[in-house]
């Protein structure tokens, strides 16, 4: 498995860990990660750190032209507001985890030109499931049902 989706299910894990939800995502630039994060709403009583933007806001502020050469990878579909995110940004390819536990804006990214490459891993569907499962009141607040 490719070493950075492996470096955004470690931290879905560490989010799970810390009693939150198990998404995670890194920014790679170059080869090598400038931002990594997890899903921090339950943590940080946040309405807005999702994993992406937990990544976003760990790689800081960056050039332009940063982000234009990066890759975002995270474990599950984004979510209207981190394709907001990566689309105002200018990120040019998403690397996915899986979309059979939610389907995020997929369509969106690539009608912005965005590479989508959706990976269906098994490690990522099984940590959504098991946590959708165990705490579906939590998982309905975090997608805004």
């Amino acid at each position: 498995m490719d070493k950075f989706m492996q470096e955004a299910i470690k931290e879905a894990q560490q989010g799970l860990a810390e009693g939150g939800i198990p998404i995670g995502s890194v920014i790679v630039h170059n080869n090598k990660i400038i931002g990594r994060g997890h899903n921090r709403r339950v943590q940080n009583g946040s309405p807005i750190l999702h994993g992406e933007m937990d990544a976003f806001e760990d790689a800081g502020r960056q050039s332009a032209q940063t982000y234009k050469e990066s890759i975002m990878y995270t474990t599950l579909s984004p979510c209207a507001m981190c394709t907001g995110a990566i689309i105002l940004y200018g990120i040019p390819k998403v690397v996915i985890g899986e979309n059979h536990t939610f389907m995020g804006e997929e369509a969106l990214l690539q009608s912005k030109g965005i590479s989508v490459k959706v990976l269906q891993n098994q490690q990522c569907i099984d940590l959504m499931q098991g946590f959708i499962d165990s705490k579906p009141q939590l998982w309905n607040e975090d997608i805004g049902e």
